[in-house]
């Protein structure tokens, strides 16, 4: 236990020391902790930002669209494919819908441009095929959220799968038996078996995924921004990184990440306390 203890309290715990960053006017010269400190300057200057809300709207409409959508697909992918009965093709199923999981995250940005290019993208080219004219997905402000939304869930949905899938394999086979022994249907026997037996791993997967709600990645959305889209597209992490560290205003920037972590933190125990009380699993 010893190598995770000591990664822990090298990279995660021993860093949030430095978190007074947020509440400190940051001079290179005199450090972190020589830094007069400045209180809630900088939160305020956050809130006060016009920008304030539009970012906090878009980074939640973002992450709610993504759990929302995201979260119940990977539940039904494993229940699909915990049903087939064929394992060649189950296999290839799970391959198939693994691997888009390995491509990073550059790459994934160049192959969303690349099929929705205005002129020589994939899906315009079809389009034309068809005599409908050619679209700027990725000029239109409101189709930005379904183009990340949608592109995460085909990459992600498969690797989330996995989780499911082993709760699965954990459901007591006697259960399968007395469901055919009661005529239960395949439908009935995912209703009365397979859904109940995962639901601890499904309400902790829940509780963490509402706990990063604030914490959107910030690579794709950076990658796919452009002047057309921004409106949708800027998000508390985009813009933190545009104007707290490519600005050198470190301090600005750790106030509005404190910000996204307690948030995120409030989410946590709110959801977490909900699921206590409702259904008795919880992850303390």
């Amino acid at each position: 236990m010893i190598p995770p203890a000591l990664y822990f309290l090298i990279f995660k715990y021993y860093p949030i020391l430095n978190a007074v960053l947020a509440f400190k006017d940051y001079n290179v010269t005199k450090g972190i902790w020589g830094s007069p400190w400045v209180g809630f300057k900088n939160f305020q200057l956050f809130f006060e930002n016009p920008l304030f809300w539009t970012l906090v709207k878009n980074t939640i409409l973002i992450s709610g669209y993504l759990l929302i959508v995201g979260f119940p697909i990977p539940i039904l992918l494993a229940l699909a494919i915990n049903e087939v009965r064929n394992q060649r093709f189950k296999k290839l199923v799970q391959l198939v819908s693994f691997a888009p999981y390995f491509i990073s995250t550059v790459v994934m940005v160049s192959i969303i441009m690349l099929f929705l290019a205005p002129r020589l993208g994939f899906v315009n080219v079809v389009m034309n095929h068809f005599g409908m004219d050619s679209i700027n997905f990725l000029g239109e402000p409101g189709m930005f959220r379904s183009i990340y939304v949608w592109s995460d869930i085909w990459q992600t949905a498969g690797y989330y799968s996995v989780i499911f899938l082993a709760a699965l394999a954990g459901v007591d086979p006697s259960l399968y038996e007395a469901a055919k022994v009661d005529g239960a249907s395949r439908f009935q026997k995912i209703i009365h078996v397979d859904l109940p037996g995962i639901l601890p791993t499904i309400i902790v997967v829940l509780i963490l995924n509402v706990g990063n709600v604030m914490a959107i990645g910030f690579e794709k959305v950076y990658l796919l921004q452009n002047p057309l889209n921004t409106v949708n597209s800027e998000i508390i992490a985009t813009y933190v990184y545009k104007v707290g560290l490519l600005n050198a205003n470190y301090s600005f920037a750790t106030a509005v990440g404190l910000f996204n972590s307690v948030i995120n933190l409030i989410l946590l125990i709110v959801v977490n306390g909900m699921a206590k009380k409702f259904s008795n699993h919880s992850i303390w």
